[in-house]
């Protein structure tokens, strides 16, 4: 089996120290440094405190060798592309973005930033977790099977405002949603 630690860390943007707090209780960054080399066992507990510090399955954090995954070979910085010293995990969608329900909206026509065949994956929130999304992209279900996209505006009581993208696109309001889905990756075909 392959650690994938570092990687699902390093895809979050964090620290040994950011995950080491983040543990419940919290450890050491050193302690994360010797689960993510292998200098230390990485056990069944250590693997359910872990991802449930990084808000994933703890599933994600191994591997089998015996399955080739997606790598990240090179970075591409203000310089141009760098080659890693050694390739990474890619980190996908699924594994970046927690526990919490996903779904995908497809994008059939250009409309604001999005271009046809854009996919954005969501993550789903209560609607008490609104506050979390203020000046984000979301999706919000409504009467009828159907839903409004865009920008979340406003939250007040249980009405949410949210502004379609576009120019010269009405505000439209939803009264007491079920959920909301944040977006938080835009996957962009080429």
């Amino acid at each position: 089996m392959i650690n994938r630690i570092r990687d699902l860390r390093k895809a979050k943007g964090w620290t040994l120290a950011d995950l080491a707090e983040a543990c419940d209780p919290p450890t050491t960054a050193q302690t994360v440094g010797r689960l993510e080399t292998g200098m230390r066992n990485l056990s069944i507990k250590w693997m359910d405190r872990i991802g449930r510090a990084l808000d994933i399955d703890p599933q994600s954090l191994v591997r089998s060798e015996d399955k080739p995954a997606p790598s990240v070979v090179a970075i591409l910085g203000e310089h141009g592309p760098e080659p890693l010293a050694k390739a990474a995990d890619a980190v996908l969608p699924t594994e970046l973005l927690g526990d919490a329900p996903l779904m995908a909206l497809s994008i059939s026509a250009s409309t604001g930033e999005y271009r046809s065949g854009d996919q954005l994956w969501m993550r789903q929130l209560a609607p008490e977790d609104a506050g979390k999304a203020i000046n984000r992209d979301v999706l919000v279900p409504r009467k009828g099977g159907r839903f409004y996209f865009g920008r979340l505006i406003d939250r007040q009581g249980t009405l949410v405002g949210i502004l379609p993208p576009g120019l010269g696109q009405k505000q439209q309001v939803v009264d007491d949603p079920p959920w909301i889905a944040v977006a938080e990756m835009l996957v962009r075909p080429l």
